[in-house]
C-alpha cells in the first residue's frame, strides 16, 4: 500500500481536464494492443466529464496520479472510469480510489456501486474481485465482452 504523507484525494477542477485526460490515455495504453483498438476512456471529453460527472483526483505532492469518475444514479454510484498512471500503478492507489467512491457513495445515501469493464482486461476484473465486486453480467460489445460488476456497501 502507498505510504507518501503527500497523497491526498480532491475534486477535480476544470482546470484538471487536461492532465485527467494525460493519465486516462497513459493508463489504458497497455489495453490497445489486447483489444486491437482505443478503449473508449481514451475518447472522452475530459473538460466536459469535469464540468458534469463527479472526479475525484488523488496526487502525491503536485502530481496528479490517479482518477475516480463518478455518477450518483437513483439507487446507486456509477463508477464511470477509474485510471491510474502506469508508473504508479501496483502501489494500492486504485484500491483507494474505489475504497473513497465508495465512501462518497454511502455519504450520498447509495448501498451499492456499480461498474462495467471489458472483460480482456484480466487484472482490472481481479482487482474489483478482490475488492468485493461481483460479476452481474456479461454481454458482446465490439468483438469483445463487457462485464458489468457491482458491490453492496453496508451502512455505518
Amino acid at each position: 500500500m502507498l505510504s507518501e504523507p503527500n497523497v491526498e484525494f480532491r475534486s477535480a477542477k476544470p482546470e484538471d481536464a487536461a492532465m485527467i485526460r494525460d493519465v486516462v490515455r497513459a493508463a489504458y495504453a497497455r489495453w490497445v494492443p489486447v483489444i486491437g483498438r482505443e478503449p473508449r476512456p481514451m475518447a472522452v471529453d475530459y473538460d466536459q466529464a469535469v464540468r458534469e460527472h463527479w472526479i475525484d483526483v488523488i496526487s502525491i505532492g503536485p502530481r496528479i496520479v490517479g482518477l475516480i469518475q463518478m455518477m450518483l444514479r437513483e439507487d446507486h454510484l456509477w463508477i464511470e472510469n477509474v485510471a491510474v498512471r502506469p508508473e504508479d500503478q501496483g502501489r494500492g492507489l486504485g484500491r483507494q480510489l474505489l475504497a473513497h467512491a465508495e465512501r462518497r457513495a454511502i455519504e450520498a445515501g447509495c448501498t451499492e456501486t456499480r461498474l462495467l469493464t471489458n472483460a480482456a482486461f484480466e487484472a482490472n476484473v481481479a482487482l474489483y474481485e478482490r475488492t468485493g465486486y461481483v460479476i452481474v453480467k456479461r454481454e458482446p460489445f465490439m468483438g469483445g465482452t463487457t462485464v458489468y460488476m457491482s458491490k453492496s456497501l453496508g451502512r455505518s
